[in-house]
């Protein structure tokens, strides 16, 4: 196992993680660690305490693949605590052509994962139709206003990783739909210990739980829960299209005003709307840039190891 390329994929999970609207679990399918992940966190059970004293701390540690674990979250922490600033400055200097981005790399992420599913008759249809319909059903529901409470944020992080986990519904959007978007990202940014504690329990919580229930599918009916989630990604993708007019804002964590309820548009409705510029061109470099990173990386994982 490279435990580097490990650690790179977790830093690229937790920069996805950190934009509402795409999903670490995406990132983690690409990168091919997704059943590896899921198959880890599921042996994390009581169990672990008879293999301890039967077979010794290494033979948890192997069981567990402990170290692809810490190597994989390490990055996604790493990811989390120095890309939250940076992603979000060019979310908002220079939207158009990130949005691009992320918009080509669930679009090719739909095919890699459609690739991937042996059997297409009507049940995995309707399930991948179901999926979609779920996913744009959460992309278009209007925003809550939680209160940060202990409570709250224990529920909010047992949600938000269950979110993450899963390709195409992205944790930070259930957050922002909940309320809890800038309250979190604020305890990020400030190191806010008991906000994190909690939010981090809660995350534990909801994905020891949730990891058993998708692992057990995956293994009994993956055509049909590879469908669904392909339909997840297919209902987000109104979600991360580029071009938007902004109806109503919120205030962010600095008193900031930022786009909470947006509506679609083509490049040429946006010029006429919004006054300014689509960038098409460099709209579609960027989600051709995001479908060749993926092929290549489909192209370095088909390679057999020496």
């Amino acid at each position: 196992m490279n435990y580097l390329s490990t650690y790179l994929k977790g830093i690229a999970m937790g920069a996805a993680d950190v934009v509402p609207g795409v999903s670490g679990g995406t990132i983690a399918f690409i990168t091919g660690v997704y059943d590896t992940l899921l198959e880890s966190i599921r042996r994390i059970n009581p169990s672990l305490f008879t293999l301890w004293r039967q077979q010794g701390f290494k033979a948890v540690c192997a069981h567990i693949n402990l170290f692809f674990l810490m190597s994989l979250f390490a990055g996604i922490l790493t990811s989390i605590l120095t890309l939250a600033k940076l992603i979000s400055w060019l979310l908002v200097t220079h939207p158009i052509p990130i949005w691009s981005f992320f918009f080509g790399l669930i679009l090719v992420s739909v095919y890699h994962m459609l690739k991937q599913v042996e059997h297409r008759q009507w049940v995995q249809w309707g399930f991948l139709f179901i999926g979609v319909a779920l996913a744009y059903s959460i992309t278009v529901l209007k925003p809550v206003a939680m209160d940060p409470t202990s409570i709250n944020i224990l529920i909010c992080g047992a949600v938000a990783i269950c979110a993450m986990i899963l390709p195409g519904i992205s944790g930070s959007f259930i957050l922002l739909l909940l309320g809890m978007y800038a309250p979190i990202l604020s305890a990020v940014k400030g190191m806010q210990v008991s906000t994190l504690g909690l939010f981090a329990i809660g995350c534990v919580i909801g994905l020891l739980s949730f990891s058993h229930l998708l692992s057990w599918l995956l293994k009994r009916h993956r055509d049909t829960t590879l469908m669904f989630l392909t339909g997840l990604m297919l209902g987000t993708l109104p979600k991360i299209w580029p071009w938007k007019e902004t109806l109503t804002w919120r205030t962010n964590s600095h008193g900031e005003q930022v786009p909470l309820l947006q509506h679609n548009l083509s490049p040429f409705e946006f010029e006429s709307v919004t006054a300014q510029p689509s960038q098409l061109f460099v709209a579609i470099l960027l989600m051709l840039c995001a479908i060749g990173v993926v092929l290549g990386l489909e192209k370095v994982a088909a390679k057999p190891s020496k």
